[in-house]
């Protein structure tokens, strides 16, 4: 299965862009022909047993859906009711599940969360309900009907079930039976119901879209380190005379708001967002000795690096040159590392010439080595 962005699909990625993308959801048949599963259920099973994965099963239980975390044991798998076994993040355990991620290298790579992986049995599903985020449903082995209903937001009815939101009212307008290497893709606050026709898996690639709120906190902070206001205040010249005591007038608030907006618009750090939307869901900075011994191995005869599946990698170019976000952390290099970054991010890993040069290069070794530091790579 070739996994070149746009190639390894049955997708014009521009139509799609424009017609589909957080607008309408898109069934794409034989999206990956010949698709081979990188990850059996047996596999996806095992997963589940450890303590390190995090994993759901939910089970319907005439008409209702009851939730259990992992991990599980073997018992776990053996239920009267149908049920799903939902594994997160299987792409940071297994890199054959990580390359599923270049099927939609088309879409910018900070925004991809993780491949979610589900088994059900028959009848399993997890109930209609709607996301905030994107996500390509990739089917595995198996068969599922899907169902898509009505668009969402905080504002639909859902039933009182702990850590679910299940839809109250479904209201279906397209059904789908998808076989292994379909794809269905469902935008944001799309109501959306999957039910396992026999055993079935299902890929599930989601994208992360940060919370404004989250957005306005980070640029706030970074706007008070930024610009000190301890001495700026609220001005009023040519101020009108009030005519009633005590009165807030429209033109008082008119003139916050041009001097609230005023300050907003100075220049700030921008390196806040490329930290705030690679922060990784799960710890990935190395232990000290890990780390000491990576950088032994990079100095002492490493003839390759490779980007860890569950890192979070950016880079943004600026005046001065070139930041890259490793994992919620940023440092800024000269342009110089332009081409090094570019191909980690797009290969996944440096070899041969390239690799040695950029050991032997003081900027780029220093980027490799941040790549270590933060969790990012990993040397052989």
């Amino acid at each position: 299965m070739s996994m070149t962005a746009g190639a390894a699909m049955n997708l014009d990625t521009d139509d799609f862009l424009a017609r589909y993308w957080q607008q309408q959801p898109l069934l794409i048949r034989q999206a990956v022909a010949n698709f081979v599963p990188p990850v059996s259920s047996d596999e996806l099973a095992g997963l589940a047993l450890e303590e390190s994965v995090e994993s759901r099963i939910i089970e319907s239980v005439g008409g209702n859906w009851q939730l259990f975390h992992g991990p599980f044991s073997a018992s776990d798998y053996t239920r009267p009711n149908p049920w799903t076994l939902l594994v997160q993040a299987v792409d940071h355990y297994v890199l054959e599940v990580a390359q599923l991620r270049k099927l939609v290298d088309f879409i910018p790579g900070w925004r991809v969360d993780d491949v979610m992986v589900s088994y059900a049995v028959d009848g399993g599903s997890v109930g209609p309900h709607y996301d905030n985020y994107d996500v390509f449903l990739l089917q595995g082995e198996g068969r599922r009907r899907w169902q898509i209903g009505q668009h969402c937001d905080a504002n639909t009815p859902i039933l009182p079930q702990d850590d679910l939101r299940i839809i109250r009212d479904f209201d279906v307008q397209a059904e789908y039976v998808l076989e292994p290497g379909d794809m269905l893709y469902v935008p944001p606050g799309v109501a959306h119901w999957g039910i396992a026709e026999g055993e079935c898996t299902t890929f599930s690639i989601g994208f992360r879209a940060p919370r404004i709120d989250d957005l306005v906190a980070r640029f706030t902070d970074a706007l008070l380190a930024a610009h000190a206001q301890g001495e700026a205040f609220f001005r009023d010249s040519n101020l009108e005379a009030a005519a009633r005591p005590g009165e807030i007038r429209v033109q008082d608030i008119a003139r916050m708001r041009a001097q609230l907006r005023a300050a907003l618009d100075q220049a700030v750090d921008e390196r806040w967002f490329g930290e705030l939307v690679t922060e990784p869901r799960y710890d990935a900075m190395p232990a000290e000795d890990e780390l000491a011994e990576s950088l032994h191995t990079l100095h002492a005869g490493a003839t390759a690096l490779f980007l860890a599946p569950e890192s979070k990698l950016a880079w943004q170019a600026t005046v001065n040159g070139i930041d890259v976000f490793a994992n919620g952390a940023s440092r800024s290099f000269s342009a110089g590392i332009l081409e090094l970054i570019t191909t980690v991010c797009g290969e996944w890993e440096l070899r041969d010439v390239m690799f040695a040069s950029a050991r032997d290069n003081a900027e780029q070794c220093e980027l490799l080595c941040y790549l270590l530091a933060t969790g990012c790579a990993y040397v052989e």
